[in-house]
């Protein structure tokens, strides 16, 4: 263990050292005996410490050693101030701090700090025993400033890596590139299984001069949770991404994050089963997002599939195949009367029932019958203004895929 006290120089006894102190040397004599006396104490009270593995039960039993040996060093100089550091738990792992949390450090200190003020007499010099029990009380304040420390320090560098490893899963969403350890560094970040799963895509919120992306990140998140969604959530520069997970449909929950998105747009991919599936949800998401201020009057989120026009128009080939399976071909392929030059004549002639009949000599309750049909075979109805647009947009598609064929 590195020695949290400055070493003291072989040879006099420095200025203030407690020289030929017998406390001193009965404390030295008696180090190993107190911290056996506080590892069985341990064994006896506390519960946690008998789960622990035997691993972590015996650095446990180091640091117990190491702090009783290092207030035995600092007793032999009481006139030098207590500057204890969180080195005394430098014997052991790091990884210890996330087997024992923070409030199960101080019962064992509280544990070790008993058994010596118990056994202060049994080691200290007659009429000593106040003195030690007083220098007992104030060393162990030290130390547990100093577990305070390491754990502030763990949930500091915990808290750093959770946020890289956070953007890195998001990342890969977006970028369609999820590999096999997607699934274990989510659960890492604290992601549910059997989800269903949507990405929401909007502007990076307005920082307060007093505060950081990450404290409105982490005021999402809670948020997220109070609705019972999991959320994972990456800035990337001017735009916030947002992995939503739930039970029950995620975009029920959705409206009421959008509060944490900077002004502007925000764009909700489609609901998918599992988050290994939500990288077509962050393609339509993000594309989405590029292409919805060809759409100013849409409402906040909006579905990536209410802007299908626009993000071809921005260049999202999703956007195109999705058009044409779902509009031109189904049209195209139904049985019976000529849906789809029914829909095309009727929206390239202004929405006219009565001038798409003249054209195609057919009854007006022929056309009706016709774009009624075109409704329910592609679930967009011709005579519904923005309907109309998404329908003709897909038509001039198929028809300029047909003609390359």
């Amino acid at each position: 263990m590195t020695s949290p006290i400055t070493p003291r120089v072989p040879g006099a006894p420095t200025a203030g050292e407690r020289a030929g102190d017998p406390t001193v040397r009965r404390l030295e004599r008696g180090t190993g005996a107190l911290a056996t006396a506080a590892v069985q104490r341990m064994d006896e009270r506390l519960a946690w410490y008998r789960a622990l593995r035997a691993e972590d039960r015996a650095w446990v039993g180091v640091i117990a050693h190491a702090g009783i040996a290092a207030f035995v060093e600092w007793y032999r100089r009481p006139s030098d101030p207590v500057q204890l550091t969180a080195e005394v738990f430098g014997a052991a792992p790091r990884e210890l701090t996330r087997s024992i949390s923070l409030q199960q450090t101080l019962d064992l200190l509280r544990t070790v700090v008993d058994v010596v003020e118990e056994q202060a007499s049994l080691h200290a010099a007659p009429g000593a025993q106040q003195a030690v029990r007083e220098a007992v009380l104030r060393f162990s304040r030290e130390v547990a400033f100093a577990a305070a420390g390491i754990y502030a320090h763990a949930a500091e560098m915990r808290g750093a890596w959770d946020a890289r490893l956070e953007a890195l899963v998001v990342d890969a969403l977006v970028r369609g590139e999820p590999d096999e350890a997607l699934h274990s560094r989510a659960s890492a970040l604290g992601w549910a299984e059997a989800l269903r799963v949507v990405v929401l895509a909007g502007p990076t919120p307005p920082v307060d001069p007093e505060g950081s992306v990450e404290d409105v990140t982490a005021e999402l998140r809670r948020h997220a949770r109070k609705l019972g969604a999991d959320a994972l959530v990456s800035v990337q520069g001017e735009r916030l991404v947002v992995v939503l997970g739930r039970s029950e449909d995620p975009l029920a929950v959705a409206p009421s994050l959008v509060g944490h998105f900077g002004p502007g747009p925000v764009v909700a991919g489609p609901v998918v089963a599992a988050l290994g599936e939500a990288s077509r949800s962050a393609r339509a998401a993000v594309h989405g997002l590029s292409a919805a201020r060809a759409r100013p009057e849409a409402p906040r989120p909006v579905n990536a599939e209410e802007l299908l026009p626009e993000r071809v128009l921005a260049g999202d080939p999703d956007a195109r195949a999705e058009l044409v399976d779902r509009i031109y071909r189904p049209l195209a392929q139904a049985p019976g009367t000529a849906h789809l030059e029914t829909t095309a004549t009727y929206l390239a002639l202004g929405a006219s029932v009565e001038a798409t009949a003249r054209h195609l000599f057919v009854h007006p309750n022929t056309v009706r019958y016709r774009l009624r049909r075109a409704l329910e075979i592609t679930g967009w109805d011709p005579t519904d203004p923005r309907d109309g647009y998404v329908l003709q947009v897909a038509i001039a598609l198929g028809r300029l895929d047909a003609q390359r064929s």
